[in-house]
């Protein structure tokens, strides 16, 4: 999560249209978000069901993000930063503003799992305005996130709109961006989830909080 967001590259009311206009991925993550998770007898469910189209979309996922799962200075590069710090059981969220259209090789947000200086991608996510009419994955299901102001080392405070945002944050950061409440979908891809492969917390995942 570091950064092109430094330097405040977007302005905030450009992103916000972008988020809106292109269902964009912000962010996601699970603190005060009401999330709506499945059992892994819906996952397997799913799984089993579909003709492979999901299958399909898991393995072009896999191929495309492997290059990340442990090296997360090769996805900053590629213009991931930072958005949020550790989400209790879910990961830190590292974003591309540049992604603005859905496809499984490019998620919009990376969530990472951090023990010391070694990192671990753990989850794909995807953000949008409003659930969408199709689901992106067959059986997918979506979780959510209030509006906030966003800050440029990850820290992150609610609000109902950009002018509640204060030009820095608790922390003492910058103000980097906000956004209006949005639909978000994780995909549990690198990192087992016993409660769904698209759950928006993960038990698993407890020890790095």
């Amino acid at each position: 999560m570091t950064r092109f967001l430094s330097k405040r590259n977007l302005p905030s009311t450009r992103l916000v249209l972008v988020i809106v206009a292109g269902l964009v991925a912000v962010l996601a993550f699970g603190i005060a978000a009401s999330a709506r998770t499945e059992s892994p007898a819906m996952n397997h469910a799913a799984m089993s069901d579909d003709d492979g189209g999901l299958a399909d979309q898991l393995a072009s996922a896999r191929l495309a993000t492997g290059k990340y799962v442990t090296d997360l200075d090769r996805a900053k590069a590629d213009g991931y930063g930072i958005i949020t710090r550790m989400v209790p059981d879910m990961g830190w969220h590292f974003m591309n503003p540049k992604i603005q259209k859905f496809d499984v090789r490019h998620p919009p947000i990376l969530v990472y799992e951090r023990k010391g200086r070694t990192w671990q991608l753990a989850a794909l996510e995807w953000v949008f305005a409003e659930t969408p009419a199709t689901p992106p994955f067959p059986g997918a299901s979506y979780g959510s996130f209030p509006a906030a102001c966003h800050y440029v080392d990850g820290t992150f405070v609610q609000a109902d709109s950009e002018d509640q945002c204060k030009r820095r944050g608790p922390s003492g950061a910058r103000f980097n961006f906000w956004h209006p409440p949005l639909v978000t979908l994780h995909v549990w891809l690198w990192y087992h989830n016993p409660d769904g492969l698209f759950a928006s917390m993960n038990p698993l995942v407890r020890p790095f909080n």
